[in-house]
């Protein structure tokens, strides 16, 4: 080029040591983290897939048991109530389940209030401080009185366990109120004490955790004749929304509690904790919000007076009255 010659020096090209940028991700741990990531989604829709199908097993289970109870039938291998199948066997339901008078409303399809005058039968229940009377005559007579009110007001349809002296086990009751699907449940009692002085009303409701010995004992001493409570086999799923259930039972029936006790102050006499809560086997089986009453102390002189006569049980049976009504109005506008 014009002559000139121009000199190019080659040179042994040095090989130089690869660094990886900082910021340049490294290919081998990025492949390990998407894998990684890819199992963990892959596990999730696994486990998120198999509690959907238990949920919804879970449903459509208690969907069908619901339908049983309604029709009588327990699935294709059970008799329905008092028919005999091909190579079955005749189911009769006891007859204190089967024969149950409900008390109809102004309105149809009303919640029904289910009442359940404690005792009855062979079981007298507590005996009064004068020797006249029974409980099991005292709670019938107030389960007949509110029965009789609520029908009047007829804001809800209205039934009893028992409307005679006939006797009913705890699970008995609970299963009136099963299968009539009750909208509430009250038992009523009458309370008795080795102290003369003890006076008052108390309402218990339903918990896991009793809220003092005394309740406990009540408790246990109530529950005796049912033995333990029954409890079966179920998958987790199930159990879970059983006991989602009843967390929900336990919180209405406590509402129930306050609001009765609201509408009682200053027209009777309270006990000084009137709102006591245990795990009563009758209230947890009546699977529904519902309350135990100890209208007062037949052991008392005071209180047997007032509980022997209708005008002396009225005040009681108003307030019960009033907050019954108002709970299901409230719950039914949710």
């Amino acid at each position: 080029m014009n002559g000139r010659i121009v000199a190019v020096s080659i040179a042994a090209a040095c090989p130089q040591p690869l660094r990886p940028s900082k910021n340049r991700p490294n290919p081998a741990l990025a492949i390990v983290a998407a894998r990684r990531n890819l199992i963990a989604m892959e596990r999730k829709q696994k486990i998120g897939l198999a509690v959907g199908a238990g949920v919804l097993a879970a449903i459509a289970l208690l969907a069908w048991r619901a339908a049983s109870v309604e029709t009588g039938d327990d699935g294709a291998g059970l008799a329905l109530a008092g028919e005999a199948r091909r190579g079955g066997l005749t189911l009769e339901l006891p007859q204190a389940v089967a024969n149950v008078r409900v008390r109809e409303a102004r309105v149809p399809g009303r919640p029904i209030v289910l009442i359940d005058p404690g005792h009855g039968g062979r079981d007298p229940g507590a005996t009064g401080v004068s020797g006249a009377s029974r409980e099991k005559d005292l709670t019938l007579a107030m389960a007949r009185e509110l029965a009789d009110l609520l029908e009047q007001r007829g804001r809800v349809r209205v039934a009893l366990t028992r409307e005679a002296d006939n006797y009913l086990t705890l699970e008995d009751r609970a299963a009136i109120a099963r299968r009539l699907q009750a909208g509430l449940f009250l038992s009523l009692h009458m309370d008795s004490a080795p102290n003369p002085l003890a006076k008052g009303a108390t309402i218990y409701s339903l918990s896991d955790v009793a809220s003092s010995a005394e309740a406990a004992r009540f408790a246990m001493a109530e529950n005796a004749e049912a033995g333990a409570l029954s409890s079966e086999a179920d998958d987790s799923v199930r159990a879970l929304l059983a006991d989602v259930a009843l967390r929900e039972q336990m919180e209405a029936s406590a509402g129930l509690a306050e609001r009765l006790l609201r509408r009682a102050a200053g027209r009777l006499e309270l006990r000084p904790r009137p709102h006591q809560f245990a795990a009563f086997h009758v209230l947890r089986r009546a699977e529904t919000p519902a309350v135990l009453i100890e209208a007062g102390y037949i052991s008392n002189a005071d209180d047997e007076a007032m509980l022997l006569t209708k005008e002396g049980r009225a005040p009681l049976v108003l307030a019960l009255a009033q907050a019954v009504e108002a709970d299901l109005a409230t719950r039914t506008q949710r």
